[in-house]
């Protein structure tokens, strides 16, 4: 059974910086994608951030701001938060895609952490 637990998370304040990682308890055979994922209190989950070997797409919203990377072979994934707003406060998600040799797809989910960004 895969479980991803998500680190770094917190209370900062405007302007401030967060690095939130993202560890798999076993390495994710056939994993092609991580992300990451945002739900702030009454709105939807919003996908944030997405990497694959062939490259990395950001939401408008932090773009500029947020850097994904991933290592596929330890089976992480890092979210370095720059200039943080109050609107980025939320509950993030660790996500992860494999393909098996079947063709069958899996998709992981860590059990989310908090950040909050205080004005």
């Amino acid at each position: 059974q895969v479980q991803l637990v998500e680190s770094g998370g917190g209370l900062v304040q405007t302007g401030g910086s967060l690095r939130l990682s993202c560890v798999s308890s076993r390495k994710i055979f056939g994993l092609y994608a991580m992300a990451w994922y945002r739900q702030a209190p009454g709105k939807q989950r919003e996908l944030v951030a997405h990497t694959t070997t062939a490259g990395s797409t950001y939401a408008d919203s932090v773009k500029g701001r947020f850097t994904i990377s991933a290592d596929n072979s330890k089976s992480t994934a890092y979210l370095q938060m720059n200039a943080l707003k109050p609107e980025d406060t939320a509950v993030y998600y660790c996500n992860a895609e494999s393909m098996d040799h079947e063709g069958v797809e899996y998709n992981y989910w860590g059990q989310g952490i908090q950040v909050t960004v205080s004005s």
